[in-house]
């Protein structure tokens, strides 16, 4: 498929998502950003692809997509299948392998790659690939690990997260719920949020080297139009909202924390908070 087309098949790709069924809007930008990212990205027809963090499957459908009737995809996650909401992991999976696209993707839940009974032969994939999930590692240590460990398997990495570095005031929102939910994680009260250990574009540079792959370069990515903005601040002022969380902080963390809430609640607005740009780094 050409890349120009992927974009273009966006819509349909998203109408077959089980979330599609609770947010259609929703779904189509989060399904057409992911399509943008792929479009970019060479991977081409008949690749085989291993996907990090696959969650509910916006990037797997597009890597499906993406790879054609004779690739692969192999999306691996830790989570459980049960977990989710309105529509859990497990939902979405079903709904995309009983889809045209089900015979080329091979769902893994309750997989973590650091586990030794996980494991693939050297060069098994063309292309591993972590699309918005990095934040979700436990620590900085944990993603080094795992990068350390896909090395062997695929020759080309493809990794994009959230830029820290806003450049506009309208996203300081976003930016404070990110770092507030990473200091109470970073300070010892341990959730499962979509933001465990938030970090910049140049940590994810200084990281791969470590973790024997050599960067290509990075992009900026755009984001307008993602609601991950307003994901986040409800989700942060939420957890700020939760005795149990904060009780274990240490008391200047606790004030601190409750202190940037008070701001975020005074920079947010109602809705259509803008999101953080993105980045891409492609590595060998």
């Amino acid at each position: 498929m050409k890349r120009s087309d992927l974009s273009a098949e966006a819509p349909s790709l998203a109408a077959g998502m089980a979330a599609a069924d609770h947010s259609p809007h929703g779904q189509f930008l989060q399904t057409r950003h992911r399509a943008t990212l792929v479009a970019g990205w060479d991977i081409a027809p008949g690749s085989t692809v291993l996907e990090l963090g696959c969650g509910q499957g916006d990037m797997t459908a597009v890597l499906a997509e993406a790879v054609g009737p004779g690739g692969r995809v192999v999306a691996v996650d830790p989570a459980d299948p049960s977990y989710g909401s309105p529509v859990t992991l497990g939902e979405s999976a079903d709904r995309l392998a009983a889809g045209p696209l089900g015979s080329r993707i091979d769902f893994r839940f309750r997989t973590d790659v650091l586990d030794p009974s996980v494991d693939f032969p050297v060069g098994s994939f063309d292309h591993v690939v972590l699309a918005h999930c990095s934040w979700y590692f436990a620590s900085l240590g944990q993603l080094r690990d795992t990068l350390a460990r896909v090395r062997p398997w695929a020759g080309r990495l493809w990794f994009t997260e959230w830029d820290l570095t806003p450049t506009s005031g309208d996203q300081t929102a976003h930016l404070l719920a990110v770092l507030i939910q990473g200091q109470i994680e970073a300070a010892g009260s341990r959730g499962q949020g979509n933001v465990r250990t938030p970090f910049s574009r140049e940590e994810l540079l200084r990281l791969l080297p470590e973790s024997g792959w050599t960067s290509e370069g990075s992009k900026p990515v755009a984001t307008e139009g993602l609601q991950d903005g307003d994901w986040e601040v409800a989700a942060c002022l939420d957890l700020v909202g939760t005795e149990e969380r904060l009780a274990s902080l240490p008391e200047p963390v606790r004030r601190l924390v409750l202190s940037q809430a008070d701001v975020l609640r005074a920079v947010a607005v109602e809705r259509d908070n803008r999101p953080l740009a993105a980045y891409s780094v492609t590595a060998h």
